[in-house]
């Protein structure tokens, strides 16, 4: 484990320390917590980034794709709680 330093104003500094009593921990353990938290979250984004773009290269190179109307109308019958077909993406005429 290695040392970094952090300097936060005295403000930031009383609401993490009351933060950290609040839910039990030290302020250490909350400033590691958050700093984590905020790592994974980041790492979500990115992920979820390069599947877009993937998905968007993919649609690109096909030029095949579902019109929006008839996704949404999939997804509603599906929460509706409907067994419906999968739609297929299909070149759309422009």
């Amino acid at each position: 484990m290695s040392t970094t330093t952090i300097r936060m104003p005295e403000d930031l500094k009383a609401r993490v320390a009351t933060a950290a009593k609040r839910s039990g921990t030290t302020a250490h353990g909350f400033i590691l917590a958050a700093i984590a938290e905020k790592a994974a979250q980041e790492e979500l984004r990115a992920d979820f980034d390069a599947v877009a773009e993937d998905r968007y290269a993919n649609i690109v190179a096909s030029g095949k794709t579902i019109p929006w109307q008839e996704m949404r109308g999939y997804l509603e019958d599906r929460v509706a709680g409907k067994v419906v077909k999968r739609p297929v993406a299909r070149k759309l005429a422009r």
